[in-house]
């Protein structure tokens, strides 16, 4: 993302400066002062099958690349306040390019408008991944907990990516639990011989490697289940 003077630049300040600034952020700060490290989930069910692909994929309201997708995206928000999903991808664009305030803001926005009903679940789904990323990882768990109970009920992304954030802020034993649930519903898969480069394609290496360790806990001591 260009962050010197050019057309993306003065777009994406006057995106900065929209009139839902700050209500979004303020919605942001409030959040913000959540503790989600006591953040309570239900115990994991014995199963998770369902797939769930229409929230597991990336936000794309535009197909274009680089600079031309930016403008384009930036264009559309400041002409359209209840473009919710080109919000959101300018949002995880954003926040990739190291520009957080922005991004969370956009996605604040997004997931407040009016209109943000069908397409909420995939954009919590990736402001938790960009939360993530960004190092916040009490703050992504706080966005994938408002799934847990949703629809589909049971989605098999749930008990690796569960894994993943509760073994980071050292919740440990109920990261192995959640990880228990990955293998009870495919052992072949999450068991031992668990091929995470193949089953995570789009997870970064390190955090591969965090559910690596939790792997290695689960074998050390396997949960009982119920």
């Amino acid at each position: 993302m260009r962050t010197g003077k050019g057309t993306t630049s003065r777009e994406l300040s006057a995106v900065n400066a929209h009139r839902y600034a700050l209500a979004a952020m303020l919605a942001w700060v409030g959040m913000a002062a959540v503790d989600a490290h006591a953040q309570a989930l239900p115990a994991p069910k014995e199963f998770y099958f369902d797939q769930d692909r229409s929230s597991t994929r990336p936000v794309a309201a535009i197909a274009a690349t680089g600079e031309t997708l930016v403008d384009r995206l930036a264009s559309t928000v400041q002409r359209d306040p209840n473009a919710v999903e080109a919000r959101a991808q300018l949002a995880a664009i954003a926040m990739a390019g190291g520009r957080r305030a922005l991004g969370e803001e956009l996605y604040q926005t997004a997931l407040h408008a009016p209109n943000a009903g069908a397409p909420r679940r995939q954009i919590e789904w990736n402001y938790g991944w960009d939360l993530l990323r960004a190092g916040d990882p009490a703050r992504a768990l706080a966005q994938w907990s408002g799934l847990v109970n949703g629809r589909p009920a049971a989605p098999d992304w749930l008990p690796p990516t569960l894994a993943l954030v509760l073994w980071r802020l050292d919740r440990k034993d109920e990261a192995v639990k959640w990880y228990a649930a990955a293998v009870r519903t495919w052992p072949d898969q999450w068991g031992a011989g668990a091929d995470f480069a193949r089953l995570l394609p789009a997870w970064r290496d390190d955090e591969r490697a965090t559910l690596a360790e939790v792997q290695v806990a689960w074998q050390a001591k396997p949960p009982a289940w119920p």
